[in-house]
């Protein structure tokens, strides 16, 4: 198992931790001792991250048993056992802090985007996340997003055309930026543009942008650039997302609500691992 280089993620992870080696647990625990533990929901939350917790403790020790009782997408209440392990004691000691790492904040954003995803229910408009991932987590991360419901419109650079203020400064305007994209990238290859006024919509849609992003617009200014755009184009409504009323947001008509807070600056589930005594 070694799915877009999670072992190496890992890996990377227990390096950090652990260093040159576990020395509270090796002076602590005899070599021979075994336990069983179990993780526990401390509060209420969508579980993300099962599987990669147990990866972790595979890689420390494969005599380590991981039984998962619940699934990513799984809804949890605080005080439920969301997996139980037994085996050596001193590995499953220096896989903890990892585990629950990952563990932690995925199910942190797999949360956030699930309340998001809520909050727009019986609306057209779909919750995505942006690239301000953790460096290195990126693909965990928007794994997390979608475990909650919500959509990875670009992985990377390489997925799609966004032209945003720099691109459109540096290329002399939107319609320059988006006729040198036009003539540049494969025809199934979708062209987003981002805008600040309603002048910068009407020239996004002149220029026959595919998609229009309405960035850090008031609801009215919103509501405004959806009427104005008029299907001829997908709306993106972006620019501090996580802190606005998002049913709010979603009754402008805009069909796409990116929140870079998914990702950027969730609040980590509260789970903890105990050894059963």
């Amino acid at each position: 198992m070694d799915i877009f280089g999670l072992d190496d993620i890992i890996l990377s992870a227990l390096k950090e931790d652990v260093g040159t080696g576990d020395i509270t647990t090796n002076c602590c625990i005899p070599c021979d001792n075994r336990s069983e533990a179990y993780f526990l929901s401390k509060e209420d939350g969508v579980i993300c991250g099962i599987d990669i917790a147990a990866r972790v403790f595979a890689l420390v020790d494969e005599k380590i048993v991981f039984s998962p009782l619940k699934k990513d997408g799984d809804k949890v209440n605080k005080g439920d056992i969301i997996a139980t392990l037994s085996g050596p004691s001193r590995a499953i000691l220096t896989g903890e802090r990892v585990a629950l790492n990952f563990m932690q904040r995925l199910s942190g954003t797999a949360t956030a985007t699930a309340k998001a995803v809520e909050s727009v229910a019986g609306t057209k408009a779909k919750i995505a996340d942006t690239r301000k991932s953790t460096p290195g987590l990126r693909v965990l991360e928007k794994y997390a997003v979608r475990v909650g419901g919500g959509h990875n419109p670009r992985f990377n650079l390489a997925d799609g055309v966004l032209i945003k203020d720099n691109h459109i400064a540096a290329a002399g305007g939107i319609a320059a930026a988006v006729k040198a994209a036009r003539d540049s990238v494969p025809h199934v290859m979708k062209i987003e543009v981002e805008t600040e006024t309603l002048d910068e919509v009407r020239q996004a849609i002149e220029a026959g942008s595919d998609i229009i992003m309405l960035d850090n617009m008031s609801i009215e200014m919103m509501a405004e650039a959806v009427k104005l755009i008029n299907g001829r184009a997908l709306t993106e409504a972006s620019g501090n997302m996580g802190e606005k009323n998002l049913a709010e947001v979603a009754a402008t008509g805009v069909d796409i609500i990116s929140i870079g807070a998914l990702t950027h600056s969730v609040k980590s589930l509260d789970i903890s691992l105990k050894f059963k005594k």
